[in-house]
């Protein structure tokens, strides 16, 4: 498996008609719900104050997530930052 450290930053379009916005949303939490169930998204923190989250994907590979994101139904709207991660070696796990 594969960690990655994910910021995303969602500017949703202010004008965008309130109804494709909503469904837009929901669809977005309940893909991002099953990712997490399925342990692929092991970790989602909000930034407080920004509609803006940190991440932690657990996958197979760098294809793998970068398949995920292309797929949010919000990624139109995002900037996304990907940082992999490698276990430390003062790491005492």
């Amino acid at each position: 498996m594969a960690l990655f450290h994910v910021r995303m930053d969602v500017d949703i379009p202010r004008d965008l008609d309130p109804d494709v916005r909503a469904e837009t949303v929901a669809k977005e939490k309940a893909y991002s719900q099953d990712l997490q169930r399925q342990g692929k998204w092991r970790e989602i923190w909000r930034i407080v104050g920004q509609y803006s989250n940190i991440s932690i994907f657990d996958v197979e590979s760098a294809d793998e997530l970068h398949e995920i994101l292309w797929t949010l139904p919000l990624f139109p709207y995002m900037n996304i930052e990907v940082m992999p991660l490698t276990k430390h070696g003062s790491d005492i796990k």
